[in-house]
């Protein structure tokens, strides 16, 4: 996807419902892709504060009120928290109409939860973003509903590939995806500073540290993307019989590293889940 995309598709107009981070780095990296151009995109967010920032920072239409938020918009893209979807929804219900695309991108929340409330016509796609999206390098799983089209999918394709890389699964693994990719992120933050205090326990300066162990972080990954080799593979490259390394990685597997990161994934796989019954 190239910078030229606005030209190659015309999405029309899109309103964020929530004007949150996750939200603030869609827009940031949908106008930076220039997918949507700023006189495209509306907010409609309860805080003022937060509204001023947005406006002022990405010269967007924001509006306090969700009704009036929708009224001219194309896609309604639902980024408010799973636990107060079902009183955003029923304020919107007679605003969203037939030709409004609805994407909603709150963790946990069916489409049939959508549909229930929102009317069982509407068009529905649900997508698990993930934060990374604000430097264009976002993770995202989208599930169809039974009323949205192709093209339907394909919009929301292109909006989420233009900040980084979505793929479509069914609906039954979605929160299979949020424990993942959706808090995949934080479990990352965590490995990379447990690395970083690593390196300062060991006499790094914590500036050298940081350092090396972000980009040790960012060139693993990027092998394992280019090479499109199995990490196994990779591994056994940088572990020599006797070395340093695979005493480092003994270790890991010795306190159940891998088992530990199955239980962070299926963890938040299981509250995914209870959010959606909630």
């Amino acid at each position: 996807m190239t910078g030229s995309m606005k030209s190659e598709k015309r999405l029309g107009t899109i309103c964020f419902i929530g004007g949150g981070q996750m939200a603030e780095a869609l827009i940031k990296g949908l106008l930076k892709k220039q997918v949507f151009e700023s006189k495209d995109i509306y907010c409609s967010e309860p805080v003022e504060k937060r509204r001023k920032y947005l406006q002022e920072q990405y010269r967007i239409t924001t509006f306090s009120n969700n009704q009036e938020a929708v009224k001219n918009a194309d896609i309604v893209l639902l980024a408010v928290k799973p636990q107060v979807m079902d009183l955003v929804l029923e304020e919107l219900k007679a605003a969203v109409q037939a030709h409004h695309l609805v994407i909603s991108i709150a963790a946990g929340v069916t489409i049939k939860r959508l549909q229930a409330l929102l009317g069982q016509d509407k068009r529905i796609i649900r997508v698990m973003p993930n934060t990374p999206a604000l430097v264009l390098e976002g993770a995202a799983g989208i599930s169809k509903g039974d009323n949205a089209t192709q093209e339907d999918l394909d919009t929301a394709l292109y909006i989420f590939n233009a900040i980084g890389k979505a793929v479509e699964v069914p609906e039954s693994l979605m929160d299979a995806v949020t424990g993942l990719s959706g808090s995949g992120p934080a479990y990352c933050f965590q490995f990379i500073e447990a690395l970083i205090q690593a390196g300062i326990r060991e006499g790094l300066p914590q500036p050298i540290a940081s350092t090396l162990a972000i980009q040790t972080v960012i060139g693993s990954a990027k092998m394992c993307e280019k090479t499109q080799r199995h990490p196994i593979e990779l591994l056994s490259m940088v572990t020599s019989p006797g070395g340093t390394t695979i005493q480092g990685v003994y270790q890991l597997e010795r306190s159940g590293f891998s088992g530990i990161v199955m239980d962070a994934v299926n963890a938040a796989t299981r509250r995914s889940k209870e959010l959606g019954e909630e």
